[in-house]
């Protein structure tokens, strides 16, 4: 499974979504305002990045993540990540380049854009992987989990292990890599798709283990946080994504 390939399945589509304007005008026709966007075609932006719109309500996800966290969440955390990476690319060779080409430069990156562009990425992606509606791991997803790991229950403990051993802020991930998956974490906004980044592989899932991720509701039981999150995984997107 190749990075670029996993992050470049739909071009077409997204290329159909031209960007247009200098910067702080919208993107996108209107038509597309206001709207989900998908990873595949965010990703492909360039010039001005922006707010990718939840496919569910803030409140959808209750019990488990709470209404007022997900506002917080997405509406000012993650919007803060898109405006401060459109200015951060201002007058660098960045400038014009998709939020893909950006990340492969990885650790190299200018502080600004490297820790921006990548909450923005991981924040895209993390809403991607999340659902209302529970879900069930599909054959692919759990034949390599259980040639992994043995067993999905032991996929989730070791899962959970990187999550919580993570000091300070940063996220947990199952990755595939050379048809075989494995955990890792990273720190503050780092992903596997950056160069030189502590795990590498096409990430499958992602869980933000950041504060601001679960403080209002489970305090500093990031452990039941955890828990919670299994709750409402979009296993049919990790399906897909360990699919292609």
């Amino acid at each position: 499974m190749k990075r670029k390939s996993f992050l470049q399945t739909s071009i077409v589509s997204a290329l159909s979504f031209t960007a247009f304007g200098s910067f702080g005008k919208n993107i996108f026709s209107s038509k597309k305002i206001g709207k989900s966007i998908s990873l595949d075609e965010l990703q492909m932006e360039a010039t001005v990045f922006t707010l990718p719109a939840l496919a569910f309500a803030n409140d959808a996800l209750e019990p488990n993540f709470d209404k007022l966290t997900m506002e917080i969440h997405h509406d000012r955390h993650h919007k803060a990540y898109v405006d401060n990476l459109n200015k951060a690319i201002i007058g660098t060779k960045f400038e014009n380049a998709t939020l893909y080409d950006i990340m492969e430069t990885g650790l190299a990156l200018p502080a600004p854009i490297r820790n921006n562009s990548g909450g923005h990425w991981n924040h895209s992606f993390f809403w991607e992987s999340l659902s209302p509606t529970a879900t069930t791991p599909g054959p692919s997803t759990t034949a390599a989990i259980t040639d992994a790991f043995g067993s999905f229950d032991k996929f989730k403990e070791e899962f959970a292990k990187a999550a919580t051993g993570r000091f300070g802020s940063g996220w947990a991930w199952l990755v595939a890599n050379k048809g075989k998956v494995s955990i890792g974490s990273t720190p503050n906004q780092d992903n596997p798709l950056m160069t030189g980044s502590e795990i590498s592989g096409t990430p499958l899932l992602g869980l933000d283990v950041w504060e601001h991720a679960y403080y209002l509701k489970y305090q500093n039981k990031r452990a039941d946080y955890i828990k919670a999150f299994w709750n409402v995984v979009d296993w049919n997107k990790v399906e897909a994504r360990i699919s292609r």
